[in-house]
């Protein structure tokens, strides 16, 4: 089809072009595209044009950030013991269009950074399991309540109209909502034989206030493993 006020020639559609951001619902406009008699898109003197994914294009995509587990079921972490911290972190596909083109972005994580919130952080590339697996964990020195939070670095692919997978150049991280762990201290002490002692659960965890914040580690280590 031929559009004079482009100045194209030849067996080509001509259209417009926009790009949809997902994540804050705002389109760009692209401009006028090209397509030959296959759909493909082409310049205006018929050359393909090779569509790709760049790191801007994939930080724009809403990736799901991992769900971040830290710490027993009971609701608190006696101090000096082992804090075992997992991810859930599967590899998520998103479908774009570039070009007026189907394409599928694919997220695929690789590295965990973990901030303990008493100055002790983590960088793994395990994911880590559930207790009683302690291969990503760490330790409070003191009494009080802690945020863990996660940052999950992610690798990504793209396919383009169901083609092969392409690597992505570049990486994006995705920071997960903070989970609050309160660090009890035990003390051993006397008491009477014909008391009981008070071992209801919500004994054990006092609310949250600037009080019973926790203390920074005396020693914080940057650990990588």
């Amino acid at each position: 089809m031929a559009n004079p006020a482009l100045g194209l020639t030849g067996a080509w559609t001509v259209e417009r072009g926009t790009r949809t951001n997902r994540e804050t619902n705002t389109t760009q406009d692209l401009g006028y595209r090209c397509r030959d008699a296959s759909g493909n898109p082409v310049t205006p003197d018929g050359q393909p044009i090779v569509i790709t994914v760049t790191r801007s294009d994939f930080a724009a995509l809403p990736v799901q950030p991992a769900i971040a587990h830290a710490g027993p079921d009971v609701g608190y972490l006696p101090v000096g013991m082992d804090l075992i911290v997992h991810a859930d972190a599967p590899d998520q596909t998103l479908d774009t269009t570039l070009l007026g083109t189907p394409v599928q972005v694919r997220a695929l994580p690789i590295r965990y950074a973990w901030d303990f919130g008493d100055g002790n952080t983590l960088t793994t590339a395990d994911p880590g399991k559930p207790y009683p697996d302690a291969t990503v964990a760490s330790r409070y020195e003191h009494a009080g309540w802690y945020d863990v939070t996660l940052t999950t670095t992610y690798a990504g692919q793209f396919s383009v109209n169901g083609g092969p997978w392409q690597d992505i150049d570049g990486t994006i991280t995705v920071a997960s909502p903070p989970v609050a762990v309160y660090s009890r201290s035990f003390e051993s002490r006397l008491i009477d034989p014909n008391t009981a002692p008070e071992d209801e659960p919500g004994a054990a965890i006092p609310p949250r206030t600037p009080d019973t914040e926790g203390a920074p580690a005396d020693h914080p280590r940057h650990r990588t493993q």
